[in-house]
């Protein structure tokens, strides 16, 4: 049987035929008109499969998360909360959800400098509204708080900046050694990769948009030293930012998979 998988961006995945069989802290029926939703941590796999065929995206959260649209991962914390990761979708929304799905695809492998960034950004803006706007129709309660949803709710919101396990444990109030117990037992990632994680979705889209030096990309996202950034970067991606940032443009720009929407049959 095939093992769970976990990821650290979130994902959301629209079916427009045929069904699955997922699970995903229980075991849920997805088909023709549904919303996956895929929480950045949340374990999850395909038990059984009726020819489906869907369009989806990933996308980093914290990217989100930071800006005014960080309203919209509103149903991803109700399905860390307990809530249904299945979101029925109006049938008078499914042209128009999937219209702005294949849009976001030809965005995302159009590889026009930087201006897809812009338009990947502004079409996944639109989708989550769509979802957001389907979920509070199913799911009208607000979720229940929990240290592993209310400490990756902060990560998420927060990881930009200089940001320590400390202050995480003392958002939910609890010890540090307790949060990262919690963590890692529920997504398999400490409070302290998750912050990682999140730094360094952020910085390989500013990398691969822009022509920032290295030190100002590494203050964008949390790090005030440019020497660690540099560091921690290479140790993720087995690169240096600056070796990464010409490799990825001479491939013209192909983006990483937390932005890459994608289809299957």
């Amino acid at each position: 049987m095939r093992a769970s998988v976990t990821h650290a961006f979130a994902a959301l995945a629209f079916y427009t035929s045929g069904a699955s069989r997922i699970d995903q802290r229980g075991r849920w029926h997805v088909e023709a008109g549904d919303v996956l939703l895929v929480p950045a941590g949340q374990p999850h796999r395909s038990i059984e499969k009726a020819a489906p065929d869907w369009i989806g995206v990933g996308f980093c959260v914290p990217c989100l998360a930071a800006e005014e649209a960080g309203s919209l991962l509103e149903p991803f914390e109700r399905v860390r909360s307990g809530a249904s990761p299945v979101v029925r979708v109006p049938a008078d929304r499914h042209a128009h959800i999937d219209m702005l799905l294949r849009e976001l695809m030809r965005a995302t492998e159009s590889g026009d400098g930087g201006a897809p960034d812009v338009v990947q950004r502004s079409l996944l803006v639109l989708i989550l509204n769509e979802v957001r706007q389907a979920a509070r129709s199913q799911h009208p309660a607000s979720p229940s708080p929990g240290v592993v949803v209310d400490a990756l709710r902060f990560i998420e919101r927060n990881c930009l900046r200089p940001l320590s396990l400390k202050d995480v444990a003392r958002s939910v109030g609890r010890s540090p050694a307790y949060v990262t117990t919690a963590l890692s037992r529920a997504t398999g990632r400490s409070a302290v990769e998750w912050i990682v994680a999140g730094r360094m979705a952020e910085a390989r889209r500013i990398l691969l948009h822009s022509d920032e030096r290295v030190e100002l990309v590494a203050e964008r996202v949390g790090y005030a030293d440019a020497t660690h950034f540099i560091r921690m970067f290479r140790r993720e991606h087995g690169a240096t930012p600056a070796a990464w940032r010409a490799e990825a443009q001479s491939k013209g720009g192909t983006l990483t998979q937390e932005t890459v929407s994608g289809r299957t049959r």
